[in-house]
């Protein structure tokens, strides 16, 4: 076995062969069962279990030569594809926005509304409990509409939200306003990665699909931002025009999703417009590269999670093979583990925990200490969008997981007892954002992205982020309850014990999946469970397309009468020229 990149094939990854030849016939035993005599083959270092060698791996890479198509080292991004990824990473500026403005405007409007902690803590969590309904609807709007006009819709219910928050005269009003805004943050956290993923060769998925993570840190930037031009006004002024500055993002959204950006080509292929996805394929590999396998690949897989399921609906959700099982358990899982260990909670009550370790709210140092921690959160999902393609997602992940682990034992070591470090507390808040945004920020969005057949990927996405919601609503909502009930030293500490469930749980569970095109995750998924019904779909689709290649090659050809071969009566008058002659 050959390690390393295949010559053959333009993605990076490990791969057999550039030939499709599906595993068939009754035995599939996924397990090394040779003579224990005989040398153990070489295990392939990209499957989930290295020391158990797959029997046969699926088609991997990006549509190379065994569709008749010359291969090339690597494929270059187009422009076009570079500026819709950018397009569709802003729409997660919203949420961005919404996380770093709410952690400098929050103590400004409990303040100037009397707000319980209670109050304030339903005020930030409740966000994420409208998003969970917004992200469960999306796949109907994404599946019937098209890509473009969810973002259009996602944009228009956020502006709707924070016209009413930033005028609003009573907490009942305000959590009206809240309402809105969690729905379009739902709809923009399931569409963006989702859009982003279908627009990119599988060469360079890891690093664009992380925009949309770098996008949601800018808006979180921004939002902290707010606090330097708006923080000198009274409190009921200040956060009121820090939550109407939110208007601007989601209006270029808008614009750009109805003027700049191309709609999904896999969306329009699965609808039937076939000509209009090979246009925008076109555009998105080259004129110069054949997209017609690309198509094939596109249609093959919907006809191949057809017969296998015999239903695309939310039954292949709720009552999955193997093979969905398995991807439901990772896509799922990947975007809870985000979550439980206390980013979004974290990042809301930023400006508390600055607090208790003996800094001052309203100092403007506070102000750049916070902005210091988003650009280091920046930077690290920029190095990370980068190694998820060079590197593999399983490693970066590891690396990530650690490193928080690692940040959330200083915390809690800084916060007990009596005393506490605004030094320490400050260097272990940016190491436990930097590893976050190296692996799990990004990776929690790019995993579930890639890994959902296209037949289900709305609702599987939908599914994840609803879950990623509720689990953000969860920790989000009893965040300072918690840490008053057992202290912040053993609130980092359980933080801590749980970063480490979440470590072993990518360990077992997560396999690698970096350089596979979109089209292939199905087959590999079915290869890793031995889901006979995927591989057996797999194997007729091969044939079928093998017998009408066949039938082309033996067909007879007709070939015309050569000129001398016809009498010289039969020969047109070469006199006569034009129709109408």
């Amino acid at each position: 076995m050959k390690k390393g990149p295949n010559p053959k094939t333009v993605a990076d990854g490990y791969s057999f062969s550039d030939e499709r030849k599906p595993v068939v016939g009754p035995d599939v035993d996924f397990n090394y069962d040779g003579d224990k005599n005989s040398e153990k083959p070489e295990a392939d270092p990209h499957m989930p279990n290295p020391d158990e060698p797959k029997l046969m791996q699926s088609h991997e890479g990006e549509h190379r030569t065994d569709f008749g198509v010359t291969a090339r080292p690597h494929i270059k991004i187009s422009s076009y594809v570079y500026l819709w990824a950018i397009c569709a990473a802003l729409n997660s500026c919203n949420l961005g926005y919404d996380i770093g403005v709410n952690t400098v405007a929050g103590p400004r409007l409990q303040r100037d509304m009397g707000l319980t902690d209670l109050e304030l803590e339903i005020f930030y969590g409740s966000l994420n409990l409208f998003a969970m309904v917004g992200s469960l609807t999306t796949y109907y709007t994404t599946e019937r509409f098209g890509r473009l006009k969810s973002f259009v819709g996602a944009a228009v219910l956020f502006i709707l939200g924070v016209i009413i928050q930033s005028s609003a005269s009573s907490y009942a009003s305000l959590m009206i306003g809240r309402v809105f805004v969690g729905l379009g943050v739902g709809y923009g956290l399931a569409l963006d990665p989702l859009y982003i993923a279908e627009i990119t060769p599988a060469s360079s998925r890891g690093e664009l699909v992380t925009w949309a993570e770098i996008a949601l840190n800018l808006g979180i930037t921004f939002g902290f931002t707010s606090s330097l031009v708006f923080g000198a006004l009274d409190d009921d002024q200040s956060w009121r025009f820090m939550f109407a500055t939110g208007c601007i993002l989601p209006v270029i959204v808008i614009f750009l999703a109805s003027c700049v950006m191309a709609e999904s080509p896999r969306w329009l292929i699965s609808k039937g417009e076939e000509g209009r996805g090979a246009r925008i394929l076109r555009k998105i590999y080259g004129d110069d590269y054949d997209v017609n396998p690309i198509v094939l690949d596109i249609k093959e897989s919907l006809e191949r999670e057809t017969i296998a399921w015999k239903n695309t609906g939310w039954d292949a959700v709720l009552f999955p093979s193997p093979a969905f099982r398995r991807m439901l358990l990772v896509g799922v899982g990947i975007a809870v583990s985000q979550q439980v260990v206390g980013i979004e909670a974290i990042q809301y009550y930023l400006e508390k925990i600055l607090e208790t370790a003996g800094l001052d709210s309203r100092d403007p140092t506070t102000a750049y200490i916070l902005i210091g921690l988003a650009i280091v959160k920046l930077i690290f999902i920029i190095i990370g969008g980068k190694l998820f393609d060079r590197k593999g997602r399983r490693p970066i992940l590891f690396v990530s997981i650690c490193g928080i682990t690692a940040a959330l034992l200083m915390l809690s070591i800084n916060f007990f007892g009596n005393s506490s470090s605004s030094g320490i507390a400050i260097f272990a808040l940016a190491l436990y954002l930097a590893f976050f945004s190296l692996g799990m920020g990004p990776g929690a969005w790019l995993i579930p992205s890639e890994i959902f057949s296209l037949s289900i990927r709305a609702r599987a996405i939908s599914l994840a982020t609803f879950c990623n919601r509720l689990m953000s609503t969860i920790v989000s909502s009893t965040f300072l309850s918690v840490a008053s009930a057992i202290t912040w030293a053993g609130f980092f500490f359980l933080l801590a014990v749980v970063a480490l469930i979440v470590l072993a749980f990518v360990y077992y569970f997560l396999p690698e999946t970096k350089g596979r095109s979109l089209e292939d995750m199905s087959v590999f998924f079915a290869e890793i469970t031995g889901d006979r019904s995927l591989l057996d779909a797999e194997a007729r689709i091969v044939r079928e397309r093998e017998a009408v290649i066949h039938a082309q090659a033996t067909a007879p050809r007709f070939e015309p009468p050569r000129a001398r071969d016809v009498p010289r009566e039969q020969l047109p008058d070469a006199t006569v020229s034009g129709t109408m002659a």
